[in-house]
């Protein structure tokens, strides 16, 4: 199983647009990032994303670049103050052949890479920029105090590409 954990794309100002839609750095960005998975064989089948304008847009257009089909399925949790043990909660249910990708947002996402590489989530010791992305695998036994499944980093945080 792969856990690919991405902050969505860079999106315009809330000056700009309100709703803060995907700026074309931010669509290119994450068009790069599907082209990645695909090199490299590592294309989620599903994609967990936050109900936020931002993330959705991320999500769709990585699906959509990803050449293969792709289930994109709206989470609850994944919001920037959501408590993280939500989401590690449903990783625990999941069967270990699936692989996933969760788009969200900070601070959030680091502390859910904080909870499911050491068991709690903070002090957090992982941040996203814009579309960044982190791969986990699972690793043996659970944590102790959460009795979630450990995970461990697969590869760093991937600055997102240079915009073109």
């Amino acid at each position: 199983m792969l856990l690919h954990l991405i902050r969505h794309g860079d999106a315009v100002s809330a000056d700009r647009d309100p709703a803060r839609p995907l700026s074309p750095v931010g669509r290119a960005d994450v068009t790069d990032i599907a082209a990645r998975f695909r090199a490299d064989g590592t294309a989620p089948e599903v994609i967990w994303h936050s109900p936020i304008r931002r993330a959705r847009e991320t999500a769709a257009l990585l699906a959509q670049h990803l050449g293969q089909p792709v289930m994109l399925v709206g989470k609850s949790f994944l919001q920037s103050e959501d408590d993280p043990a939500k989401i590690a909660r449903l990783l625990a249910e999941l069967p270990p052949a699936a692989n996933l990708a969760i788009v969200g947002h900070e601070p959030h996402l680091g502390a859910l890479t904080t909870m499911l590489t050491t068991g709690t989530a903070s002090p957090v010791k992982f941040a996203f920029k814009t579309a960044g992305v982190l791969t986990l695998v699972p690793a043996p036994g659970n944590h102790e105090i959460t009795d979630f499944p450990r995970w461990e980093v697969r590869e760093p945080i991937s600055p997102p590409p240079p915009a073109k």
